[in-house]
């Protein structure tokens, strides 16, 4: 497959090289430095001229990762790629996807913007935060989801007494097709919190009979850990049994660790979208690839042939 070529972001690099893994693909040759007043420079070491070029990089903090994706993109473009797919397990200022009020910025929208200005001819990308946001580009975008990794996990117990919860209302959706994939008619609880700021919110009530079950919040994003902590803890309350928990994005930002291990919570399962620094490996998270789903939607999208398989499971 000489015509494909997979890069790495200095963001990515344990991912991307599973990927390459998976799909028997080289990771490209490329050098990715700072100047010494951290200005970022990216320079492709290999001929990409009339290939198929996928380029691998979340973008989660710091903000020097979404613009070396904009450089990359950049590069990829003036070195006369055919294609140039941004591969962006976790796409951030996502939050930000709606002008919810006054002088605020449509963050998501405009990183669109960037992306698709810089070169991208299409994106790949893993549970947005919200379904909208494909809407917001106006090159291809394929959305995957990682639902089927935590199913082929989960399914693998015994779940006759497990309720999935979503952490709010805005979530149900998912939590309702990912319930039903993990068994039919399991249960749905939701946890009803009042937003007081950013990372910050209030829980009122849990919706759903969660006594004597065990719990399962399913989420695409764990930042602070301050909602999850305080849902776990008010579905306890309520009589369940045990907490469990799955995040897409672990982002485990400030103390969130630390806060993860006082809790409730038995067990966090994450994906490898964010890679996880030593401070925030901690006992009770597990971490699950989605590099083969990722490798087969590249794959799918080099050959022009449909992903919608890939919702549905993995190999």
């Amino acid at each position: 497959m000489n015509d494909l070529k997979v890069f790495a972001g200095s963001a990515s690099p344990s991912l991307t090289a599973a990927i390459s893994k998976s799909i028997n693909v080289p990771v490209g040759k490329c050098t990715i430095r700072q100047f010494a007043d951290g200005e970022i420079k990216v320079k492709i070491e290999e001929n990409i001229r009339g290939r198929d070029v996928f380029v691998i990089q979340s973008t989660h903090p710091p903000a020097e990762n979404i613009l070396e994706l904009l450089l990359f993109l950049d590069a990829a473009k003036r070195a006369s790629a055919d294609r140039i797919t941004a591969v962006i397990p976790y796409f951030g200022y996502a939050r930000q996807d709606r002008k919810d009020e006054p002088r605020v910025p449509i963050s998501s929208k405009m990183i669109a913007n960037l992306l698709a200005s810089s070169g991208a001819s299409r994106v790949l990308a893993m549970d947005l935060h919200a379904e909208q946001i494909q809407g917001f580009f106006d090159i291809p975008v394929d959305h995957l989801y990682a639902a089927p990794v935590f199913i082929q996990y989960y399914a693998k117990r015994d779940l006759k007494d497990y309720v999935i919860v979503s952490p709010d209302a805005g979530r149900v959706n998912r939590v309702r097709a990912f319930a039903r994939r993990l068994r039919r008619e399991l249960p749905i609880a939701i946890v009803d919190k009042r937003r007081t700021g950013p990372n910050q919110s209030v829980v009122v009530n849990v919706i759903g009979d969660v006594e004597d079950k065990i719990c399962l919040i399913y989420d695409d994003m764990l930042d602070t850990g301050g909602t999850m902590v305080d849902a776990a803890q008010a579905i306890l309350q309520h009589g369940a049994k045990a907490v469990y928990a799955c995040v897409v994005h672990p982002l485990l930002s400030s103390d969130a660790p630390q806060r993860i291990s006082d809790s409730c919570i038995q067990e966090l399962v994450v994906t490898d979208t964010i890679p996880l620094s030593s401070d925030k490996q901690i006992s009770k998270v597990k971490v699950l690839s989605v590099a083969k789903l990722l490798g087969k939607a590249i794959m799918c999208i080099h050959r022009a042939e449909s992903i919608s398989s890939l919702f549905k499971e993995v190999e």
